[in-house]
């Protein structure tokens, strides 16, 4: 079984910027890819960033490309989003997820191809 724990939630104004972080423990952790995606309120979960463990490789939302910045450190079991530029439809509660390796060039995007999930962190943007 693995755990994803993120941290760094919490309530910013526009234009400000955080920092998310992805914890990931637990047996035989070997994912292929991690990813985030984010939920608001009365909106469905959409997808926001991902990253292949093996080569970086990274997949972004158009709406946060030039915003967010998806990472990952191995060494830790560790994934982060820096988050700049934030804006109020940016507001949701966000997850990190795991998937298990794969062939693909690129990680993947859709949330059934995620087989853990991590309970979520908070981000709220103040106009």
């Amino acid at each position: 079984q693995v755990q994803l724990s993120e941290s760094g939630g919490g309530l910013v104004q526009t234009g400000d910027s955080l920092r998310l972080s992805c914890a990931a423990s637990g047996r035989a952790f070997s994912s292929g890819a991690m990813a985030w995606f984010r939920q608001a309120p009365g909106k469905e979960r959409e997808f926001v960033a991902a990253v292949k463990r093996r080569d970086g490789t990274t997949t972004y939302a158009e709406k946060v490309k030039d915003r967010f910045t998806i990472s990952i450190d191995n060494a830790k079991n560790t994934m982060y989003l820096q988050m700049n530029s934030l804006k109020p439809e940016d507001t949701a509660l966000y997850y990190c997820a795991a998937a298990p390796p794969d062939y693909a060039l690129r990680p993947p995007t859709a949330a059934t191809r995620y087989f853990f999930w991590g309970q979520g962190t908070q981000v709220t943007v103040s106009p």
